[in-house]
């Protein structure tokens, strides 16, 4: 069995959670073990994610079951999370006991004030990599999806996250049961407008 524990926090990126999500529970259900993902939050209280979601935790900081994995997302909300100490003094405790530690987006940010990222190489949003490689301490690698250093394994924007996810299923339960999968869930990225494309 494996565990996997999703922060949500107001202004929390949707899909940076969302995606991993859909992996994570794909994967409990292919494989019929058992695993469980829960969401954790501060507080009981629903919370409003960065685009206007309203998702209501199932546990909080304080009461929830033992986890192998924990995933910080990114969003706007990180920028907010990163003075508050209940937060990262919670992530520093669960991430000395998590098997895996992982983050999406600007995620990145929010474990490097926490501890785990310090001194490690990362990944996070590319509007961010800057920013987050001023704070030092940290090594952003600039042309990965997502990296993986030890124990933590980070990624780049929104749906890198689900990249990372798969990646990280297939290390704990084998490749072949991450193509299961990524089939079942359909995931065959084919973007209609490429980012480097010419406009014209």
């Amino acid at each position: 069995m494996t565990s996997y524990g999703l922060l949500i926090f107001e202004g929390a990126e949707e899909l940076d959670f969302a995606g991993p999500w859909e992996v994570f529970t794909a994967s409990a259900m292919v494989r019929d073990r058992g695993d469980t993902a829960v969401l954790i939050a501060e507080r009981e209280d629903p919370v409003r994610c960065a685009k206007g979601m309203r998702v209501l935790p199932d546990h909080t900081l304080g009461d929830h079951p033992p986890l192998d994995v924990l995933l910080v997302p990114g969003g706007m909300g990180t920028r907010r999370e990163v003075g508050n100490p209940v937060v990262t003094g919670w992530i520093a405790k669960v991430s000395a006991q998590a098997d895996w530690v992982t983050s999406v987006c600007t995620g990145a940010l929010l474990l490097h004030e926490a501890g785990p990222a310090r001194n490690r190489r990362v990944a996070t949003h590319h509007a961010f990599e800057d920013t987050l490689q001023a704070r030092g301490q940290i090594t952003v690698v600039r042309d990965a999806r997502y990296v993986v250093d030890g124990n933590l394994v980070t990624s780049q924007g929104v749906s890198a996250g689900i990249d990372m996810a798969l990646w990280l299923i297939g290390r704990l339960h084998g490749r072949e049961h991450a193509r299961a999968v990524r089939r079942y869930i359909q995931y065959e990225p084919a973007p209609p407008y490429l980012a480097d494309e010419p406009i014209g």
